[in-house]
């Protein structure tokens, strides 16, 4: 009898829900009425079904605008610019997706989709990131090495207080000499791992070209150049083509970051044997004070603007970086380029006050409304998980898990729970969405 008065009092809230024009609510009662198992009535299913076809009309309308939009960028570009693009081919080489590859990648990294945008990743290529492992090991005990014993472990206890506010959702204050240290200890192999991936998806796709200008906002220690640059490392053997041309510009508030992250790169990637012909330019600018009518970013430059893990809860801060974030996209990507956001799960859906479901239609209704609030067009997106669902588990069962499936930081467990006293392993872990978008 209490389950039928609960799915009874459920049914009345979602009507009420939708006399008042609270469609968020009525989203949330309908995914709790679904999963309750309870039969909806005509009323649910017509606010069901409003839903699969409003998705499905932004979808179209925006694939119109976007062609539109393409037509009419292209007239112009070739009015403005005299036909450039079409007399310099060379510069312009898509790197087209060869399938050995792309098989070696799933294969390596354990790549499942469970459906259209749910790709699950277990895996990792032991060669490549093991070596890299290695080499920042060996960089983090140099730089420790040179700081007095009793002083480095109060240097690093502050650091790590301070940038596990990220775990609760705040900024910390990167204030601490050995902030970017424990970053590189903590986060920074897991958020490569993730950006390799995201450039796999764009190579998969057909839209990796041999010549390419990156911008990277809010970049820390330049963790998309690593991505990219590892990619291109695993590709060896595969890929025959000539060496190719990057030019990463990074903007980012702490020039710390921006410090080690070159450093390091110097240390590891440019004694690799490589693809990659790199060119680095640094910004340290807070998004917050950056004025795009006064800055130094290039004009219609970049082939990819990439945000990553950089967007804000707090309704005045998200509404600034938004409205920022457009106006440098709208000032400095080509008319062809793309916008690469990257933001884990958790915090996509809290966004807009909605569980993490299952239902592909709330998820792409979602997704829709985070890139149109950046007044882009969206491409395609993929939800890249380490799991199988969409849903939370407690801390307790993503251990176990993480212990029995996950490819383990081999290297980096050991000095982590030297410093920070630590008892289990470091894994390889992803629940981020990656997000390809236009202008």
């Amino acid at each position: 009898m209490s389950r039928i008065i609960a799915n009874w009092w459920r049914s009345q809230q979602f009507k009420l829900a939708i006399r008042r024009g609270n469609t968020r609510q009525a989203m949330q009662l309908l995914q709790e009425i679904q999963k309750s198992g309870a039969r909806l009535s005509w009323l649910e299913k017509l606010f069901r079904d409003k839903l699969q076809l409003e998705i499905s009309s932004q979808q179209y309308k925006q694939e119109v605008k976007t062609l539109k939009n393409n037509l009419n960028d292209t007239l112009q570009e070739l009015e403005n610019r005299n036909l450039d693009f079409l007399t310099q081919p060379q510069n312009r080489q898509v790197l087209v997706p060869k399938q050995e590859f792309i098989e070696s990648v799933y294969k390596k990294f354990n790549l499942k989709y469970h459906d259209q945008t749910k790709l699950q990743c277990t895996g990792i290529d032991q060669d490549i990131f093991n070596d890299i492992e290695e080499n920042l090991i060996a960089y983090l005990q140099d730089e420790l090495s040179k700081i007095p014993e009793k002083q480095l472990k109060l240097k690093l206890e502050d650091a790590l207080k301070d940038i596990n506010n990220l775990k609760i959702g705040q900024d910390p204050s990167y204030a601490f000499s050995l902030t970017p240290h424990v970053y590189f200890m903590k986060y920074f192999l897991e958020n490569v791992y993730c950006l390799y991936l995201a450039w796999f998806l764009v190579y998969e796709a057909g839209l990796l070209s041999k010549n390419i200008n990156i911008l990277d906002i809010a970049a820390g220690p330049g963790t998309v150049a690593y991505g990219l640059a590892l990619f291109l490392q695993s590709s060896i053997g595969f890929l025959q083509i000539p060496q190719m041309h990057i030019s990463y510009y990074s903007l980012e508030k702490q020039d710390a970051f921006q410090y080690r992250g070159l450093q390091f790169w110097r240390r590891y990637i440019e004694s690799r044997k490589s693809l990659i012909n790199a060119y680095f330019r640094f910004v340290t600018d807070d998004i917050f004070n950056f004025n795009s009518q006064s800055s130094n970013l290039p004009e219609n430059f970049f082939d990819f603007i990439i945000i990553s893990h950089c967007f804000f809860l707090e309704s005045n801060k998200k509404q600034q970086a938004n409205s920022i974030y457009n106006k440098i996209i709208n000032r400095s990507i080509k008319i062809n380029g793309y916008v690469i956001l990257i933001i884990q799960d958790k915090k996509l859906f809290k966004f807009y006050d909605m569980p993490r479901t299952e239902d592909i239609s709330q998820e792409k209704y979602i997704v829709n409304q985070f890139v149109s609030d950046l007044d882009l067009d969206l491409v395609w997106y993929r939800y890249l998980t380490s799991r199988d669902s969409r849903r939370p588990c407690s801390a307790i069962e993503f251990a176990k898990f993480a212990d029995e499936k996950l490819p383990k930081q081999l290297y980096m467990t050991s000095l982590i729970q030297k410093y920070f006293d630590q008892r289990h392993n470091s894994n390889y872990k992803l629940d981020d969405y990656v997000i390809l978008a236009k202008k």
